[in-house]
């Protein structure tokens, strides 16, 4: 499976103005832990990053090695860049979205993929994406599943992507559910509005 991480924008400068910020970047630092054990690529955008800064130091990009494809500094809302196109390889299969803006950056990134990637799934990780105002993120939820991704969490992922207890890499995966829990809890707690899971069990609710 061709498994790409895209990273959007989580730089120190935007810590005072996005909710929750603290809790997308520990969503994000398990999800590149995930990412590291299960060998998929990375990408990370920056915007503007003369006047807005680099990445939070908290995010051990690092650590990826040559799994990080690269850290890619942009204008453009989205994060499909010409720079970040030519690092992704053919027939991806899926794309996995965290960071910032839910409404712009986020949504705007997802409008690309599909259209550029129309075979590939799209995911975006609803504890691990904000903005500055909390009422922005149900609305592009919404927006997001009208254009085909799958609003997702973190862990419901993971265990995705695993997907059996046989897997080769399964203790080591366990272990850091197991190690991430708390922050699971507190990331899903704070960045998930209620008001848009009950839209949502209303929906399927009334599709039954």
């Amino acid at each position: 499976m061709s498994v790409y991480f895209l990273i959007c924008d989580l730089q120190v400068k935007f810590r005072p103005a996005i909710h929750g910020f603290d809790h997308v970047v520990a969503t994000t630092s398990k999800m590149l832990r995930f990412a590291k054990l299960m060998e998929y690529n990375v990408i990370v955008t920056t915007q503007n990053i003369k006047a807005l800064g680099p990445v939070d130091p908290s995010l051990d990009i690092d650590s990826l090695g040559a799994l990080c494809l690269g850290t890619i500094d942009k204008t453009l809302f989205s994060m499909l860049t010409e720079e970040v196109t030519d690092r992704i390889g053919p027939n991806p299969s899926a794309f996995v979205i965290m960071g910032i803006e839910s409404h712009i950056c986020v949504l705007q990134t997802t409008m690309d993929l599909r259209k550029r990637y129309p075979d590939s799934t799209v995911y975006v990780l609803a504890d691990g994406v904000s903005s500055c105002n909390p009422h922005e993120v149900p609305i592009a939820f919404e927006r997001l599943r009208l254009l085909g991704a799958v609003v997702t969490t973190s862990e419901s992922l993971a265990f995705q992507f695993v997907g059996d207890a046989s897997h080769p890499k399964f203790r080591e995966f366990a272990r850091l559910v197991k190690e991430e829990k708390e922050q699971t809890r507190l990331a899903g707690q704070f960045l998930i509005p209620t008001n848009n899971i009950q839209c949502t069990a209303g929906n399927l609710k009334s599709s039954i």
